[in-house]
């Protein structure tokens, strides 16, 4: 199949949006599909308010138009609700086209968190937008039922998966750590929670990794914590390897890719039970999950990094990757009015 990927995370951009598209195209391209990634790359962009190391896409219509009608795709998926997406939602609705949504990212609850806007109105735009979607794909089980508790309708799950190649278990030099080390890993910003971990009374050491808008803030507050900034994901290993617990202290995530890299590498989690860590951390084999983020964290560390690793070891890419495909909506390119060249609308 040929198979169009329209999202607003361009691929300069380091998060678990950007990975999760990345690891799928590879799947997809070996299992012999000719994928495109359509992406603000490939638009004029302007700073995202609020979020200036987020670029936009400014009026991509005409050039997402452009590259749907090049590329002749079988099927179109859009995998955010940005001006990139917006734009790929009007072409398929404008020439009669089926397409598909995914839902990676809690906004109702990132914008309710940045006293931007009540969640009942951003679940309402958001019903609006995955609308006509032929399937909206959520990351896991909790999330497929509690958007079905707020009207969204034709869900189907889209899991994810991890490189355990790049994220195994490798010795690293710890003579300068003062242990306890715990991690974090992800964006720094007032829904990631990090303060929780911050404030948490923990022997040992805190490190961050990853940026954002709250990062000068937080280096401020806590002085103790060593900020290290972002990490590719070719250096992330060597960081995980050298930590003893990765906290993820966040109540907002649909999924956190983050969890899965760690425990890859025998990392146990401490985590809330909330939507993400939920599905992904097996209680008491791969972390632990606990309404006192601080008992968690402790009670992780008593777990066996052999285990840790082996449940990470059910989750792969590949498989992730046959859900989205399965998925997918194929066109019937003949019935569609896009097919005309000279149809600029």
């Amino acid at each position: 199949m040929r198979i169009a990927i329209v999202t607003d995370a361009a691929p300069s951009q380091i998060n678990g949006v950007v990975n999760t598209l990345q690891e799928t195209c590879r799947c997809s391209r070996n299992d012999g599909h000719e994928v495109l990634l359509i992406s603000p790359d490939d638009a004029a962009t302007f700073a995202c308010p609020t979020y200036p190391e987020i670029r936009l896409a400014y009026k991509p219509y005409a050039r997402v138009a452009a590259m749907l009608r090049g590329f002749q795709p079988d099927c179109i998926h859009i995998s955010t609700e940005g001006p990139m997406g917006l734009a790929a939602r009007r072409f398929c609705l404008r020439h009669r086209i089926g397409f598909t949504t995914a839902y990676h990212t809690r906004f109702p609850e990132y914008l309710s968190a940045r006293a931007l806007l009540p969640m009942a109105l951003t679940y309402r735009w958001l019903r609006w937008f995955h609308g006509p979607s032929k399937s909206v794909m959520v990351p896991t089980p909790q999330v497929l039922q509690t958007l079905a508790a707020r009207g969204f309708r034709q869900l189907a799950l889209w899991g994810r998966g991890v490189d355990t190649v790049r994220f195994r278990p490798m010795e690293q030099g710890r003579a300068n750590i003062t242990g306890p080390l715990y991690l974090y890993v992800g964006r720094i910003a007032i829904e990631k929670n990090i303060a929780a971990f911050l404030e948490a009374e923990l022997p040992g050491s805190k490190w961050i990794i990853g940026d954002g808008p709250m990062r000068e803030e937080l280096q401020q507050r806590y002085p103790d914590a060593q900020f290290l900034g972002n990490k590719s994901h070719q250096e992330l290993s060597a960081y995980y390897n050298c930590a003893d617990v990765l906290v993820f202290p966040s109540h907002t995530d649909t999924f956190g890719l983050v969890m899965l890299e760690a425990m890859a590498c025998g990392v146990p989690v401490a985590a809330y039970p909330v939507s993400g860590p939920i599905d992904v951390v097996a209680d008491g084999r791969s972390g632990s999950l606990d309404l006192d983020l601080t008992r968690a964290c402790k009670k992780a560390l008593q777990l066996d990094r052999e285990q840790v690793r082996a449940h990470a070891l059910t989750y792969s890419w590949e498989a992730a990757t046959q859900q989205f495909l399965q998925s997918l909506h194929r066109i019937e390119w003949a019935n569609a009015a896009a097919l005309t060249q000279s149809s600029i609308a």
